[in-house]
């Protein structure tokens, strides 16, 4: 992006919620259950005359969830509206949504800016609706399948206060990883229990007014939202440099080649004709369903990776590793219950295992490994038993053919050498074959030590105590 020009982004985005039945029936959320097209239907969500919505009052604690999770104004009164349009997939031609009355006000998410720093970014509001269906295309056949009608959803609309496509990407990230942490959300998008809206507009650095804001459809990925948001705003400014005009549109954005097109001119909320849905009373929320609801809340991300690192010592960097989602937490405080050191216990999950998993494509709940099994591997290095090159020899044989960290060290053997004596004499021939390396260390050059330490392992088959050998070596040269 020029220099000249800065980028005005706000997201708005559409998550499931977790709940088992939809918002205003008892049908199971089908979308999400792998159930044949068109058989989680009932007269309220298939649009029937005469047939009545009822609140599930488990979306509402779900919303109520993220909003604290927002750090955002509750609403204790909301209502509920019709949102008039006509879709194929829509069978009531409106949807039940919320308006100018939402569950949710004011609140904000925060994300690290290009210096590092703090940044926060508004949310206007998150409200409750219901999805609609989904139209598929085969060939010259257009099918729908009503099974997602009525599904809960929770609309966030953002602020315009994004700046780049890497702060929205940022943003979603942050905002998926608390959703899911809260279990509001499973925000799988391959799925589509979370969909993104962009809308983004440039004007020259210094102008206060903003430009003409175009919003981007067809988002099926963070990274399309990135590469998105950087081909539209190359866009706009090549645009206004030409001394075109702009009129905001709805675009569609086309992954294989790698550009926005026109879908249509924007709707107005005029267009959509709200007016309160006359067969919901408005939703009153008590002080004390709200405190309920509060007193649910587990320790959010930031507050538990500001304890890691005050309270536990950790790194930033590992201390971010272990929150990034609420399995990965619960896996490693397991492991910290039998007793062994954080770091240590960080070290062997956030490089060895997570990098494992990743590898076979698995998350951290499948893991083949359970939190006893790190500990076990971690108390070996300790007790002496094995040492840290024999762990990383180790850890592959259990993760990959699912044996006991405990018979792999028996049945190959891996027991660490602390016999002094012996490592002694393994010492001594090393330093008697390294004159050279004696000089430099005797020099001032502690690096020379390396090569014979490298020596008295390979005499010991690899199974020398490091720590030993450097105390023998450093004690012999001295």
């Amino acid at each position: 992006m020029e220099q000249n020009f800065e980028s005005i982004i706000g997201l708005e985005i559409h998550v499931q919620l977790n709940t088992e039945s939809k918002m205003f029936c008892s049908c199971p959320s089908g979308a999400r259950k792998n159930l044949a097209p068109n058989t989680a239907l009932c007269p309220v969500c298939s649009g029937q005359p005469g047939a009545l919505p009822v609140l599930n009052k488990k979306a509402v604690e779900l919303a109520l969830r993220a909003g604290f999770g927002f750090n955002a104004q509750i609403n204790k009164e909301s209502v509920f509206a019709r949102k008039n349009y006509f879709y194929p997939d829509l069978p009531k031609g409106y949807q039940i949504s919320q308006d100018d009355k939402p569950i949710i006000g004011k609140g904000y998410i925060e994300i690290k800016d290009a210096q590092g720093n703090t940044k926060k970014i508004g949310i206007t509001r998150a409200h409750l609706e219901e999805d609609a269906g989904k139209s598929m295309h085969e060939e010259s056949d257009s099918l729908v399948d009503l099974n997602r009608s009525g599904v809960p959803l929770l609309e966030i609309v953002g602020e315009p206060d994004l700046r780049s496509p890497q702060e929205a990407y940022d943003y979603l990230t942050n905002l998926r990883a608390l959703l899911s942490w809260l279990d509001v959300s499973n925000c799988d998008m391959e799925k589509g229990e979370l969909r993104v809206d962009v809308n983004v507009s440039v004007r020259p650095k210094g102008q206060e007014k903003f430009g003409t804001r175009m919003e981007i459809k067809n988002l099926n990925s963070f990274k399309a939202v990135k590469d998105a948001l950087t081909y539209e705003i190359n866009r706009q400014i090549a645009a206004v440099k030409a001394g075109e005009t702009l009129h905001q549109q709805t675009m569609l954005w086309d992954e294989v080649k790698g550009e926005t097109k026109v879908m249509r001119s924007k709707e107005t909320a005029q267009e959509y004709r709200y007016f309160p849905e006359p067969d919901l009373k408005p939703l009153i929320i008590t002080e004390e369903e709200i405190a309920q609801v509060r007193s649910s809340m587990p320790m959010l991300p930031s507050q538990k990776r500001e304890y890691f690192e005050k309270e536990l010592g950790l790194a930033s960097y590992d201390a971010g590793i272990l929150t990034k989602s609420r399995q990965i937490t619960e896996y490693f405080e397991k492991v910290l219950s039998y007793g062994v050191p954080a770091k240590q216990a960080a070290n062997w999950i956030g490089t060895d295992l997570l990098g494992a998993l990743n590898a076979c494509g698995k998350e951290i709940e499948d893991s083949p490994l359970p939190p006893s099994e790190i500990a076990a591997l971690i108390k070996f290095i300790q007790e002496g038993k094995i040492s840290i090159k024999m762990a990383r020899e180790i850890f592959p044989k259990a993760f990959n053919e699912n044996k006991k960290i405990a018979d792999l060290v028996k049945s190959l053997g891996q027991t660490q050498i602390n016999d002094e004596a012996q490592i002694e004499v393994w010492a001594k021939q090393a330093v008697e074959a390294n004159p050279k390396a004696v000089a430099d260390y005797k020099s001032g050059n502690t690096k020379a030590i390396g090569a014979m330490v490298g020596m008295v392992m390979k005499l010991s088959k690899g199974k020398a105590n490091p720590a030993i050998i450097n105390k023998i070596l450093v004690r012999l040269m001295s």
